[in-house]
């Protein structure tokens, strides 16, 4: 770790200038994205199966989860994704196959748990040495738990998550409400605070929300996704966080 002149740590040079910043939970500090998407699969295959087999194609756990779920709430992201296909699923089906991808995840977590990426600890122990808020913010209600089991939650001042949201009554990503509480919490304006995001629709969330810099995450490290995160409003994108701490100086 890096200290300037006056024996602190020094702020990465991407993040020079923010105040604060703000993570997501799944995909940028704990691994659990992959089993979203794997739960996911299981739950949209199964519906689709049912509905009339061979007639929609399998679940992509990358492009599909990246697309329509990744960085929504359950309900959100079940119904984006039916819909996507060209289905008309009744309200009783989108919660069925909501409820069903709950409890396979949760089956995985409590049996394995999750872990927090190596890369993403660095920079926040980096952070909270220059004396840099830092916020979880996710649409999970897993999101205290998962953190908790990675061994980072006391790396946090503040966290808003699904179960917050739902008591606020905050609207989904792309709408910037859960980042923009988190900021609240930090007592930080928006555009001087940075969202670290690995979704797309977390990424316009941040520049729907006009926060001074959106940091995108693609651990796939793939040009399409890099494109996708840019479009939808990421400033950079990076394959892991510790490529944030390269350039300190």
């Amino acid at each position: 770790m890096s200290t300037d002149r006056s024996g602190t740590a020094a702020v990465p040079r991407a993040l020079r200038g923010m105040a604060a910043v703000v993570l997501d939970t799944d995909g940028v500090i704990t691994d659990s994205a992959r089993v979203h998407a794997a739960a996911w699969k299981t739950a949209f295959d199964g519906f689709l199966h049912d509905r009339g087999p061979g007639e929609q194609r399998p679940f992509d756990v990358r492009d599909d989860y990246l697309r329509y779920v990744d960085g929504k709430s359950r309900l959100d992201g079940a119904a984006a994704f039916l819909r996507a296909r060209g289905l008309r699923p009744t309200d009783a089906e989108i919660q069925s196959v909501a409820a069903r991808k709950e409890r396979l995840f949760t089956e995985h977590l409590r049996a394995e748990g999750v872990d927090a990426y190596p890369g993403t600890v660095r920079l926040l122990r980096t952070l909270r040495a220059a004396g840099i808020p830092l916020a979880a913010a996710s649409a999970s209600r897993h999101a205290g738990e998962l953190l908790e089991q990675a061994g980072v939650r006391d790396l946090f001042d503040t966290l808003v998550d699904g179960t917050e949201a739902a008591r606020l009554h905050l609207p989904g990503k792309p709408d910037p409400a859960l980042f923009l509480e988190a900021t609240r919490r930090l007592g930080v304006p928006a555009d001087r605070a940075a969202v670290i995001e690995d979704a797309l629709a977390g990424v316009e969330a941040g520049r729907r929300g006009g926060f001074g810099l959106v940091v995108g995450v693609d651990r796939a490290d793939s040009p399409d996704t890099r494109a996708a995160l840019l479009k939808h409003g990421a400033d950079l994108v990076v394959a892991d966080l510790a490529e944030l701490l390269v350039s300190e100086d």
